[in-house]
């Protein structure tokens, strides 16, 4: 057994928030959809192979949850109203509030649409302590966004994630309880917080791992912390085992990371029926292509390489990538990188899923001068001539909103993010 831990030895004098926002999608659609308010609402497809995006708390209640088929969900609820999902419309939100945090501080770190860690340790001195300066953001979200959040404080990441999930609102048998809204996880009392938890609310103990140490008798963080760190590791690994045996003892010395460059930026589209045809794939290539071009020009930064991504009517899936010689940043300079792997497939038996993802991301330069233009229709060469054009659009999108412009072969299809099945929205996170 492991030698007594003073919890408050082992954390940091920061104070960091978890922002958490509550049921985001229906959240968003409900301000749109206000009729709908203490409905059961679902987010997701309404085609055969819809899947739930995400659930009102009165939707909960029945065991509806995200990446349940929707087929289920409608049995589990047959009332449930299903709104078809606008990821476009949700990113928009997003960085409306991503711009509310950083007027609290610089130091914020975005780690999906919906959720962002900030270290307020440097603000104190200006707003007050940990728990006021979160109380006052979550009434600058509802006041601006009319949209609410749960927040959660704590001296480092892992306990202010854990945090805001004890301030979450709850889908109870008897109707929604509120939640506590901001809860804090003081410093000094982090054990009578964390060890009573069950050991699957620790990161990164799935369901392979949780059999394993419950075969050694852990079933709470309690059990896991007494343990010495070598038979932690002879269960799970060595380098999982520390892992879970310092967060079982409330350590994280990870800092907040507000420049973080995401690992991959994309889009995935299932359709509702089959794609058999080059012309109708290119249409969805085209579309899912400018999506991505504008999120990574959004983050600042450019493809080095692209992955694309077909799941067949037989759920066969196959990938395949492109590393252009310059990074790309223009939808049709993506197209004409990935065109031509698309034309190599045989997708006669129909493509369920099409995917577009931007990889290996650098921060955006304007680019070295060609000595020779050839004026060709390269990647590289298309890449140059359309990026004038697309920070252009980027300006008309964010004066006058997203769908006012965009690709011809798109303009009558629905925008990613759209599709009655549900799309997939990769945040590299």
């Amino acid at each position: 057994m492991a030698s007594a831990v003073a919890f408050g030895e082992m954390t940091s004098d920061r104070s960091i928030l978890h922002i958490d926002m509550d049921a985001f999608y229906v959240s968003v659609e409900l301000l749109r959809h206000p009729e709908l308010r203490g409905l059961p609402v679902v987010v997701g497809g309404t085609g055969g192979r819809g899947v739930v995006a995400a659930a009102s708390y009165e939707a909960r209640r029945y065991g509806i949850h995200s990446a349940l088929s929707s087929a289920v969900a409608r049995k589990l609820c047959p009332d449930a109203v299903f709104i078809a999902p606008d990821i476009s419309h949700y990113v928009e939100y997003s960085q409306k509030l991503h711009t509310i945090f950083e007027s609290f501080t610089p130091l914020v770190e975005q780690i999906s649409i919906d959720e962002a860690f900030l270290d307020v340790t440097g603000a104190s001195l200006l707003m007050g302590d940990a728990v006021s300066i979160a109380w006052a953001l979550r009434e600058r979200v509802v006041s601006e966004t009319q949209l609410t959040c749960s927040v959660g404080v704590a001296p480092n990441k892992f306990l202010a994630k854990l945090a805001s999930e004890h301030a979450k609102p709850r889908a109870m048998a008897g109707g929604v309880q509120r939640g506590y809204q901001v809860f804090e996880v003081k410093r000094g009392h982090e054990s009578e917080f964390l060890l009573p938890l069950p050991v699957q609310s620790l990161w990164g103990v799935g369901p392979a791992t949780l059999a394993k140490l419950e075969a050694i008798g852990v079933r709470l963080v309690a059990d896991l912390a007494e343990l010495d760190v070598d038979i932690v590791c002879a269960a799970v690994g060595d380098v999982n085992g520390r892992h879970l045996h310092a967060l079982a003892r409330g350590i994280d010395e990870r800092s907040v990371e507000p420049e973080r460059i995401a690992k991959s930026i994309g889009h995935e589209e299932t359709f509702s029926s089959d794609l058999t045809t080059h012309e109708e794939l290119r249409v969805q290539l085209v579309r899912l292509c400018d999506a991505v071009a504008r999120r990574t020009r959004d983050a600042g930064v450019a493809a080095g390489t692209l992955l694309l991504k077909v799941k067949f009517s037989s759920f066969e899936s196959v990938t395949r990538s492109v590393t252009p010689s310059v990074p790309l940043t223009t939808g049709p300079s993506m197209v004409a990188a990935l065109e031509p792997l698309l034309s190599m497939l045989d997708y006669a038996q129909g493509v369920r899923l099409l995917g577009v993802h931007a990889q290996k991301l650098t921060e955006q330069s304007e680019g070295i001068p060609r000595l020779f233009d050839d004026g060709g229709d390269t990647p590289e060469d298309i890449e140059e001539h359309w990026k004038p054009a697309s920070k252009a659009v980027d300006l008309i999108v964010d004066r006058f909103g997203a769908g006012v412009i965009g690709p011809v072969s798109g303009l009558n299809t629905r925008r990613p993010g759209q599709s009655p099945a549900g799309p997939v929205l990769d945040e590299g996170a």
